[in-house]
């Protein structure tokens, strides 16, 4: 492919050992895609250009900032929508559970409208598309994916959703984080600790960030945050003080000590250590 055809696919986990979900990010000035379909949920955002795709006998028109979703078995094609512009896009390969935990009556959700406007939605699925394709912490993943895909299931589907409260939620809550730091280093998917509970997915998600005002892998990470320092004042290199606390490598560190601190590791262990 030359530099303007550019497909690039990342394979994540939903939580540790947890099955697969798939990522694409692509621009392309003239490929045309044939015919296909595929076994799980399509759900792309666009964010260049304009892609034209056939899909259920008519025409779709995807541009920036709208989203596409193609069901699974239907058939459907993809190219240019101009001679000019070309189109490039992200997009997620949804195993139709993923969608189904937040609404009611069962079976996978149906989208009389493949092509959505959704600015909210469209810009947090764009933005977690990306970061999790540069780092696809399986519990990141897991926290934030399926999250997203209930909500564009409980928006725009058919589908009725399921009641917002969730007895017991702060209890929930607090026993998660107990158990997310005490195993910080290999954390369980959120899928066990669920089944733990007797709850779904979207469930636990729910009951955790209406108790902690964020979602399990932000308060893992800020807690893993924590526990660096210790070990940072103490002299620890980054890249070793990033693995004994969890992170996949230094620059995963690196992206969360800035976030919680504003400062590298690095220089948060050259300046404790030039005040001793």
């Amino acid at each position: 492919m030359s530099a303007r055809e550019q497909a690039l696919w990342t394979r994540a986990r939903l939580g540790r050992c947890g099955p697969p979900l798939d990522l694409l990010t692509a621009r392309f000035d003239r490929h045309v895609y044939a015919p296909h379909a595929h076994a799980e949920f399509t759900i792309g955002v666009c964010v260049g250009g304009a892609e034209l795709i056939d899909y259920r006998g008519g025409h779709i028109r995807a541009t920036p900032g709208s989203i596409v979703v193609l069901e699974p078995g239907e058939m459907h094609t993809g190219g240019p929508g101009s001679t000019t512009d070309g189109y490039a896009y992200r997009a997620l390969y949804a195993a139709p559970a993923l969608l189904t935990d937040g609404i009611l009556g069962g079976g996978h959700p149906h989208f009389r409208e493949p092509l959505l406007d959704d600015p909210e939605l469209a810009a947090a699925l764009r933005i977690a598309h990306t970061e999790l394709s540069a780092c696809p912490d399986p519990l990141e993943v897991e926290s934030r994916l399926p999250w997203l895909l209930t909500a564009l299931a409980r928006r725009h589907s058919t589908s009725r959703p399921t009641p917002d409260e969730i007895p017991g939620a702060a209890w929930v809550a607090h026993a998660v984080r107990d158990r997310l730091a005490d195993e910080l280093t290999a954390p369980p998917s959120l899928t066990l600790l669920a089944a733990d509970f007797g709850l779904s997915r979207y469930q636990l998600l729910r009951a955790f960030r209406t108790t902690m005002g964020i979602p399990p892998y932000a308060w893992l990470a800020q807690h893993r945050v924590t526990r660096a320092r210790g070990l940072l004042e103490a002299g620890g290199r980054p890249a070793e003080v990033a693995a004994q606390v969890g992170f996949a490598d230094q620059a995963h560190l690196t992206r969360w000590f800035r976030r919680v601190l504003g400062v590298t590791p690095a220089a948060y262990r050259n300046s404790v250590q030039d005040a001793g």
